[in-house]
């Protein structure tokens, strides 16, 4: 048995004693390749035989070698880093792996859960369980939803009441014969008589002649110069108050206008616009709707929609669609989930131009017509003046006939045409031919109103044309102002066009 001992301690000694030399020759070598003192002994003991050219190649060697130990240092610092980082991120993937298996978990239970509750809905429509896989896809949706369709519960709740409200509707005698001069002359009165607000007349000439070119006003302005109060004062001297939507800085999409289907409830959260929508298709009323601060989001991200369906030349191509599908308990106006514009409806947004809001863009400008209400109105005396019945379809007659009425001249479409000719060549901008379209509609209801051609011609160019000099670089086009302002007092006469001209010199003077 000795034998055997001795045998297998030289027999396993001759392996682990070599492996155990390798590891002590390894940190000798180690030892010897970092011990500081032993270089300095030999600098030292070589001190006095070196000289000149050979102390040179010694400092050399001296900085070759430190540079190579610093080197061997930084490598293996390098290596630990690594080796640690790839340790965490063996940790961090282990740990998104058990996070991922234990959703999976979750999922498959909620899955059983919701086979539950489908099994439950089969057998309480007469189905055996068992036969639920043989069910199409249509089917077990129709199951998840409910049965709604057949059922008589409403999803518009207050769409539906205005079809009771409204059911037996006898309209009211209207005032048709109340002309264009009349209609704004008593609307100043009205404002100043009964709600002590103070608009000089034309201010109100601009305000009404708007809706006979577009359904968008803008009232901009510097604050407290009551643009809220004009659309709001124009409801009450209507007898049809304005619906005021507020606009929030978080609107993003069309449904902060019309409201949206709640999936969980299985209703549909009507906004006081859509409400009011669909209460305007029962009658003739003018419906003024305003968009109170309606900068303070992106215009064109929630009106975008209403942007183009308003464009439309056919008034039966003014359809929303509401909801994907159509319920039998759904009001009568919404046909197949959809809604028609109503035509008596005109949409008067406020905004401010301040740090606190985004800059309209020219998509919106060129469908609207801006109004700049800059100063406040200058108290005076007026009778009391009563509020008028006027329907929507006599108002768009006046209009309609101040149209014809009032057409442009010809003389001042040309000098319009030399104009723009004029602007295209030095300041590379055009007319366009909706703001062309918008000129010939609005200057006629603002020559009916009982402005002048010309006062009419002017505010369109300043507000809709120039206006687009202030996307240019204005030091570069300061020089051609001037020459601008020239040109239009040859064509209209130095008296004429002071709106443009004043416009033009106030972009001069921010250069």
């Amino acid at each position: 048995m000795d034998t055997v001992f001795k045998f297998l301690f030289e027999f396993l000694g001759q392996f682990f004693g070599s492996v155990w030399s390798i590891i002590a020759a390894a940190f000798k070598g180690i030892g010897k390749a970092f011990n500081i003192p032993a270089y300095i002994n030999i600098i030292k003991a070589y001190t006095t035989e070196l000289g000149g050219l050979a102390w040179f190649i010694a400092c050399l060697a001296i900085v070759l070698l430190v540079g190579l130990l610093a080197l061997i240092v930084w490598l293996i610092v390098v290596a630990v880093k690594k080796s640690i980082r790839s340790r965490r991120r063996r940790k961090d993937t282990n740990s998104l792996v058990k996070e991922v298996q234990s959703l999976n978990k979750e999922v498959m239970r909620l899955n059983l859960e919701k086979d539950k509750i489908l099994s439950m809905k089969v057998s309480q429509i007469g189905l055996n369980p068992n036969e639920l896989s043989e069910l199409t896809g249509e089917e077990i949706e129709t199951l998840n939803q409910g049965e709604e369709k057949d059922t008589n519960d409403k999803r518009f709740y207050k769409l539906s009441e205005i079809d009771e409200i409204w059911a037996d509707y006898q309209p009211p005698v209207y005032n048709n014969t109340i002309t264009l001069p009349e209609f704004c002359d008593q609307f100043r009165l009205f404002a100043c008589s009964q709600l002590g607000l103070y608009y000089d007349i034309k201010i109100i000439r601009l305000f009404i002649a708007s809706f006979a070119s577009t359904r968008l006003i803008i009232l901009q302005g510097i604050s407290g110069t009551g643009k809220t109060s004009l659309p709001y004062a124009f409801g009450k001297f209507i007898n049809n108050p304005a619906i005021i939507a507020s606009v929030q800085p978080s609107w993003r999409d069309r449904s902060e206008l019309f409201g949206y289907f709640n999936e969980f409830t299985k209703k549909f959260n009507e906004t006081e616009l859509l409400r009011a929508m669909y209460e305007a298709s029962y009658n003739e009323n003018i419906y003024p709707v305003i968009l109170d601060e309606m900068n303070i989001a992106r215009v064109e991200y929630y009106f975008a929609e209403m942007l183009s369906i308003l464009e439309m030349p056919s008034r039966d191509e003014w359809v929303v669609d509401i909801v994907p599908n159509a319920w039998n308990s759904d009001p009568k106006h919404i046909v197949n989930g959809q809604i028609q514009i109503p035509g008596n409806m005109w949409y008067i947004g406020t905004a401010n131009n301040d740090d606190s809001t985004f800059a309209i863009t020219d998509k919106v400008y060129d469908r609207a017509m801006p109004i700049n209400i800059d100063t406040k109105g200058v108290p005076f005396e007026a009778p009391f003046t009563d509020s008028v019945n006027i329907s929507y379809k006599y108002f768009e007659q006046l209009l309609d006939e101040a149209k014809a009425n009032n057409v442009v001249a010809e003389e001042n479409i040309k000098k319009i045409n030399l104009l723009d000719d004029y602007v295209i060549e030095h300041f590379r901008i055009a007319f366009g031919n909706r703001i062309v379209k918008q000129l010939r509609d609005f200057v006629p209801a603002y020559v009916g109103c009982g402005g002048t051609e010309l006062d009419g011609l002017d505010y369109v160019l300043a507000r809709k044309v120039f206006r687009k000099f202030e996307s240019l670089n204005l030091s570069y086009i300061r020089d051609e102002i001037d020459g601008l302002c020239a040109y239009i007092d040859e064509l209209f006469g130095e008296q004429n066009m002071n709106e443009c001209k004043s416009y033009l010199r106030m972009l001069k003077k921010l250069v």
